[in-house]
């Protein structure tokens, strides 16, 4: 009886330093796991958002516009390019990114252009058809 108290002590020795060691190893290795989510994280910060809306101003020495979006004014950070091409009260939508608190922009587009074909086709969907003039026999 002692003999199997002995043993069944032992192995419960042995399976309490084993799961010390298996927790010490665990900790070990989360910092290393926490290091390669780094590169994720800024990954995520380099998320492309998009705003929709009218340019309040255009800052040509800044090289940046102000777009009125939904969700408030947004400063975005443009290249030379977009810059004399967008000017005050244009309709745009901007995909940009924010990195350091700077947003800079991916792409502007205007959306004048895509109303100005709405309107053509609704002005050929107004226009009356002419009916078929009946044929005499």
């Amino acid at each position: 009886m002692k003999k199997i108290i002995a043993l069944i002590v032992a192995v419960l020795f042995v399976f309490a330093v084993a799961s010390v060691s298996i927790a010490a190893e665990e900790k070990k290795a989360a910092p290393a796991a926490e290091k390669k989510m780094e590169p994720a994280k800024k990954k995520a910060a380099a998320k492309v958002m998009q705003v929709t809306g009218e340019v309040a101003a255009v800052d040509a020495a800044a090289k940046t516009i102000t777009v009125k979006g939904k969700k408030g004014d947004v400063v975005i950070a443009v290249d030379d390019k977009t810059l004399a091409d967008v000017k005050a009260g244009d309709k745009v939508t901007a995909k940009y990114t924010t990195a350091d608190g700077k947003n800079t922009a991916k792409a502007v587009k205007k959306a004048a252009a895509a109303k100005k074909a709405e309107k053509k086709a609704e002005e050929k969907k107004a226009e009356p058809k002419k009916e078929a003039a009946p044929v005499k026999k």
